[in-house]
This record gives C-alpha cells, sequence and structure tokens, in this order.
C-alpha cells in the first residue's frame, strides 16, 4: 500500500475512519466510545472536519471538544484517567505511521499530544472533587 500525505479531505476522513476502527475494537478505549458515540457515521464526519480545520485550515469544525470531553467524563462517573489518552495516541500514532508520511502526520501527531495533554487536564480539573479540594 503506497503512503498518504494527508493533503486533503480524502485523506484525513481515511485517517478518522482506520483510527476509530482501531479504537473501537480496544478493550480500553472501546467501551468508553461505544458507548458514548450512537451514530458513528456522522461522528466521523465532524471529526474529519475536525482534523481538516487543523491540518488543512479549511475552516468547517465547529463544536467545544472540552465541554463533549467533560460529559463524556462526567457520564462515565470521572473515570477516565491519562492512561486512556495515553492509549488514544498510541492508536492515533500507529495509524499515522501505517498509512501516511510527511509534515501533515507529524503536525498531527503534535498536535494530538497537545490535545491529549489539555483535555485530560481540564477534564480532570473540572471534576467535583477537584474543585472540592481547591477552593
Amino acid at each position: 500500500m503506497e503512503l498518504r500525505t494527508l493533503e486533503s479531505r480524502e485523506d484525513i476522513e481515511f485517517l478518522v475512519r482506520q483510527f476509530y476502527q482501531a479504537v473501537r475494537q480496544d478493550e480500553l478505549l472501546g467501551p468508553i466510545f461505544n458507548q458514548q458515540i450512537m451514530h458513528w457515521e456522522s461522528h466521523i464526519q465532524r471529526l474529519t472536519d475536525f482534523w481538516q480545520t487543523n491540518l488543512l485550515v479549511v475552516r468547517r469544525y465547529k463544536g467545544n471538544p472540552l465541554r463533549v470531553h467533560q460529559e463524556v467524563d462526567r457520564q462515565s462517573e470521572h473515570s477516565i484517567q491519562q492512561v486512556h489518552f495515553g492509549r488514544w495516541l498510541q492508536h492515533w500514532f500507529q495509524t499515522l505511521d501505517q498509512y501516511f508520511i510527511g509534515e501533515n502526520k507529524e503536525i498531527a501527531k503534535n498536535r494530538a499530544r497537545n490535545m491529549a495533554s489539555h483535555l485530560f487536564i481540564k477534564m480532570y480539573t473540572a471534576r467535583p472533587e477537584y474543585r472540592e479540594r481547591n477552593s
């Protein structure tokens, strides 16, 4: 298989589909994602919009990832930990390495790494027990 360069919406959609195929089968992440996402096709399109905005500067994505992740954490009884984000990154990196080459591949890795850290910290500090201890 020839490696892709992440230069089009089609490339990004392929990345997102391959990535979520692995995530949905993962023993740690699968139960969380499969319980939270009822409409996978719309989720794939939304995440394709998100990454298209982030990698190709095509303003398609409209949403608030932080609020969504905080709500998923709340619905999961605040059980999401750093290990979940680490596994998420592992699948992201593996998918990128398996199918892609080029600068956008590295940008996608760096942005995902930064995003995972930011989302986890913001999720954690929004938890009621954290707020009680630090108020």
